[in-house]
């Protein structure tokens, strides 16, 4: 007999498989960093998600047996998670970021930005005034330029990428949150289908991943499009080529949020006159500059 089919008829209730599925995560040296950070949260957030309950879910009901059928999918999900290291969301379809639920697909990067937390403090000190248009560059799921839909309610925000196959999830998205009215997705190659447009606001999660981090990353990160994450020898490919556009697409105060991650190192020293305003983070993470369109501006004129 099978350990699934053991499984089936050894376990019963959603708590039964809550400690079945924790037991098989830390057997499976899995990596967690894409939406929990242990074995104990993955199993809950599995199970759960699997049977469409909520995380806060009465415990009292912990106790309910589960049909034939859900624990068929409990099982597949937690094997395959195990078998072929898919992060978490994409086997439920669905991640949270800034406490809203963002479809996922293997099309697009798993929601995680630091950029996060200040968009839950509006910017502040950086931003000069209401934005009223926002662009959020390769947004993947469009978690941060949805999100900086809601918290700007007033703003008109194009969400760009590369990718048309994450565009289209980007829409469900738009739809999910019902900003259709005020947010569209644009398939642009950088800013070569923004012609004309300035923003107050740039706010991009770029491919900055270098290729010895990437070749050593764990094997869930190379379940996630290598498009959004990988950018040449020392990850600053897209970076060189964004950053002597951006100032063109910058309104006179607006200003740029760029994450950069671990290659901060490498982009100060190739821009050493740069004066990158580097963000200390609330809840964590490195890599978040901010840059006006006046710094940007220098920039060209270095370059030149």
């Amino acid at each position: 007999m099978s350990y699934r089919q053991s499984a089936v008829r050894d376990l019963s209730s959603i708590k039964d498989f809550i400690r079945w599925t924790f037991s098989r995560f830390n057997k499976a040296d899995l990596f967690y960093g894409h939406g929990t950070d242990n074995a104990w949260d993955e199993a809950v957030h599995l199970v759960m998600g699997a049977l469409k309950l909520p995380i806060d879910f009465d415990r009292d009901m912990l106790d309910c047996a589960l049909t034939y059928n859900e624990k068929k999918h409990i099982l597949k999900l937690v094997q395959t998670r195990i078998t072929k290291r898919e992060p978490l969301p994409y086997l439920l379809g669905e991640a949270w970021f800034m406490g809203l639920p963002f479809n996922v697909t293997k099309d697009t990067l798993i929601p995680r930005s630091p950029i996060m937390s200040l968009l839950e403090s509006e910017f502040e000190p950086w931003l000069k005034g209401y934005p009223l248009n926002i662009l959020d560059m390769c947004t993947g799921s469009g978690c941060l330029g949805i999100a900086a839909a809601l918290v700007f309610d007033d703003a008109q925000v194009d969400l760009s990428d590369i990718s048309e196959s994450a565009l289209l999830v980007a829409n469900q998205n738009i739809l999910r949150h019902q900003v259709e009215e005020r947010v569209q997705a644009i398939h642009s190659d950088m800013f070569k289908n923004l012609a004309g447009k300035q923003y107050d606001l740039i706010i991009c999660n770029p491919p900055y991943v270098d290729a010895e981090d990437f070749q050593n990353a764990p094997a869930e990160f190379h379940n996630e499009p290598e498009l959004a994450l990988a950018s040449g020898d020392d990850g600053l490919n897209f970076t060189h080529e964004f950053l002597a556009q951006a100032a063109h697409y910058l309104q006179d105060d607006g200003i740029l949020v760029y994450e950069v991650g671990n290659t901060e190192v490498a982009l100060q020293e190739a821009y050493p006159n740069i004066p990158f305003m580097w963000v200390e983070l609330e809840q964590g993470g490195n890599g978040v500059f901010i840059l006006t369109k006046e710094q940007l501006s220098e920039l060209l004129q270095e370059q030149k």
